[in-house]
């Protein structure tokens, strides 16, 4: 197989100048031509920086290419569940039978230098004054999925930053901390003082909210400014590619559905 190429420049690690726009992906799950489709169009968003709030593999057929262009940009990355039992070794039985067949087909794949990457993963990370976690605080290990208010404000509870992102759900949704806990969609939000937001970026590999297009959010940390961002990508290759290396058909299914 053919060296995988970066489709953007990629900012040097040594700039000294503060970086104030970032790029934030989630969930990529070894699909390449979401992933490249998405940097294509980070590339146009004057982003400096490239952050993942995990589950770089699972799913879908190029998790080698999609570690490989992850870790060529020198992105901070958080670990998600599919990272861990993939690199971990773990057995599966929390995993329904078609995560965990790909799981299995995954760790075959996979270099040993990738799968140390993988497991060197941190759970959490903050980053210039905001956080990263794949699934929730409170208990980031756990692998526990947010989709209700109160699950939200569990990990309210261990949020020490005004902007937590994280993924696990493959739905783009905001949670919002004031007096209360609200669940929202959101395209563009202007964070503010005196809130706290537990902000989910959405998947770039298998969105999950009914749109096939790719998602990912670009953040400006001057202004507090999110936007989620949805990209069209070459869904055809990816079915192909799933069902070339015999993972299961409705993998491939899904992905025109976004379901």
């Amino acid at each position: 197989m053919p060296p995988v190429e970066l489709p953007i420049k990629v900012a040097s690690p040594q700039k000294t100048t503060p970086i104030m726009k970032y790029a934030i992906l989630g969930d990529i799950h070894a699909n390449l031509e979401a992933l490249r489709a998405v940097l294509e169009d980070a590339a146009t968003q004057d982003v400096g920086r490239y952050l993942c709030v995990g589950d770089i593999v699972g799913y879908n057929a190029d998790p080698n290419e999609c570690v490989k262009i992850v870790r060529d940009l020198d992105c901070v990355t958080v670990r998600g569940n599919h990272d861990h039992y993939v690199s971990e070794n773990d057995a599966l039985g929390d995993l329904n039978p078609v995560a965990a067949n790909v799981v299995r087909w995954t760790r075959a794949e996979l270099g040993p230098d990738h799968l140390s990457y993988l497991s060197g993963l941190r759970l959490v990370q903050a980053v210039d004054g905001f956080t990263l976690v794949h699934s929730t605080l409170d208990m980031p290990e756990k692998w526990g999925y947010v989709f209700e208010v109160v699950e939200a404000d569990a990990s309210f509870n261990y949020q020490t930053t005004a902007v937590c992102f994280h993924g696990h759900t493959h739905v783009p949704v905001l949670y919002e901390k004031a007096s209360g806990v609200r669940r929202s969609g959101y395209k563009c939000l202007k964070a503010t003082m005196g809130k706290k937001y537990f902000i989910n970026v959405g998947s770039v590999g298998q969105p999950r909210d009914g749109d096939p297009r790719a998602a990912y959010v670009v953040y400006d940390g001057e202004g507090r400014d999110v936007e989620l961002r949805r990209v069209r990508y070459d869904v055809t290759t990816a079915q192909e590619k799933i069902l070339a290396a015999g993972l299961p058909k409705a993998l491939a299914a899904r992905l025109a559905v976004g379901k």
